[in-house]
C-alpha cells in the first residue's frame, strides 16, 4: 500500500514538473494522469506530502521564482507572472510570507532557495523538480562522478594533443592555465588555497568575501585564516555529505551575477583546482629544498588514517 502511495505521489511530481508553466492546469487533469478521482488524488498526495497538491505547487513555483530572481535579468513583475501571480503586489505578499523579505531585497541579498518542507520535493535548477530518494546523490556517487570526469577529461586532452606537432608534444611545459592563477607564486598559491575555502564558506553562509585579503598576504595571516576557514569548510562538507544533500542547490552570491550550484559540484570544484595549486606549491617547496611532504599524494594519508 505504501509503495502504491509513493508511486502515485511520484506520478504527481512528474506531472507537476511537466506542467509548471501551465497555470490553467486543473487538479482534475493531474488526478486523471494518476488514474484517480480528484478526491482520492488530493487525499493521496496530501497524506504522502504533508501538504495539498495546490500548496506544494505554489511552494515549488516560489522556489523557482527565487532562483529566477538571482540568475536572470527578468523584472520582478515578469518573475511574478511566470510564477502564476496576476500582479506584482500579490507575488510580493506571497514571496515575503515564504522568504521573509520582498523579492527586490532577496535579489540583492539572496539566501537558501529551498523552502522548508517535510516531503523533500523542491525546485531543482535549471528547470526540474527533485523527489528524494529517487535521485539522491551519495558521497560514493560523487566520488564515482569525479573518477568519470577524470577519465573523460584525460580522453579529451589526448584527442587535442593528437593535433599537435612532435615538437609541441616533447617540449617543456610552462604552467599557463588561463583563468586559474596568473603568474602564481608560492605566496599567492597558499593564499588562494585558503581563500578558496574561505570564499565558499562565505557563499554557503550568505556573506560577502573580500578578495583583497589575498593581495600580498603574509604567512601569518594565511596561517590564521586557515585555522578558521579549514575547520569550517570541513564542517560544511561533513554536514551535506552526512545528510546526503550533495545534490541540493545553494545561491553563490559572491559571483557576479549570483549563480546557483549544487553542494556536490562545489566540493568537486574545490578539490580539483586545489589539487592543481597544491601540486604547484609542493613543487615550489621542493625547489626550496623542502621535500618531506613528498608529492602530496593523498593515498598514503588516507591509508594511515584508515589503519
Amino acid at each position: 500500500m505504501a509503495l502504491q502511495l509513493m508511486d502515485t505521489f511520484a506520478t504527481f511530481v512528474d506531472s507537476l514538473a511537466e506542467s509548471l508553466d501551465d497555470h490553467d492546469a486543473a487538479g482534475e487533469d493531474l488526478a486523471a494522469r494518476a488514474y484517480l478521482s480528484r478526491f482520492h488524488f488530493d487525499r493521496v498526495v496530501t497524506s504522502t506530502a504533508g501538504e495539498t497538491p495546490a500548496r506544494l505547487r505554489r511552494r515549488v513555483l516560489l522556489e523557482r521564482a527565487a532562483f529566477r530572481l538571482v540568475t536572470s535579468d527578468s523584472t520582478v513583475l515578469e518573475v511574478a507572472l511566470e510564477a502564476g501571480y496576476g500582479s506584482n503586489e500579490a507575488f510580493t505578499r506571497a514571496f515575503r510570507r515564504a522568504y521573509g523579505v520582498a523579492p527586490a531585497a532577496w535579489r540583492t541579498t539572496p539566501g537558501q532557495i529551498r523552502l522548508e518542507s517535510g516531503n523533500g520535493v523542491h525546485f531543482h535548477p535549471p528547470g526540474g523538480l527533485r523527489l528524494p530518494p529517487r535521485d539522491e546523490v551519495s558521497s560514493m556517487d560523487l566520488m564515482t562522478k569525479m573518477v568519470e570526469h577524470h577519465v573523460w577529461l584525460v580522453g579529451e586532452i589526448v584527442e587535442r594533443a593528437a593535433t599537435l606537432s612532435e615538437e609541441s608534444l616533447d617540449g617543456p611545459i610552462e604552467v599557463s592555465v588561463e583563468g586559474v592563477d596568473d603568474d602564481p607564486t608560492l605566496r599567492s598559491l597558499l593564499s588562494r588555497l585558503v581563500g578558496q575555502m574561505d570564499m565558499w564558506n562565505a557563499a554557503l553562509e550568505s556573506r560577502a568575501y573580500d578578495f583583497g585579503v589575498e593581495r600580498d598576504e603574509s604567512i601569518a595571516s594565511i596561517r590564521a585564516r586557515l585555522g578558521t576557514a579549514g575547520p569550517a569548510f570541513v564542517a560544511h562538507a561533513r554536514e551535506v555529505i552526512g545528510a546526503n544533500r550533495l545534490d541540493e542547490t545553494f545561491v553563490d552570491a559572491v559571483c557576479e551575477p549570483p549563480e546557483v550550484f549544487t553542494y556536490g559540484g562545489m566540493l568537486a570544484h574545490v578539490l580539483t583546482f586545489a589539487a592543481h595549486r597544491r601540486t604547484l606549491a609542493i613543487g615550489a617547496l621542493h625547489s626550496a629544498g623542502i621535500t618531506d611532504l613528498g608529492a602530496g599524494d593523498p593515498m598514503r594519508w588516507v591509508a594511515e588514517r584508515a589503519a
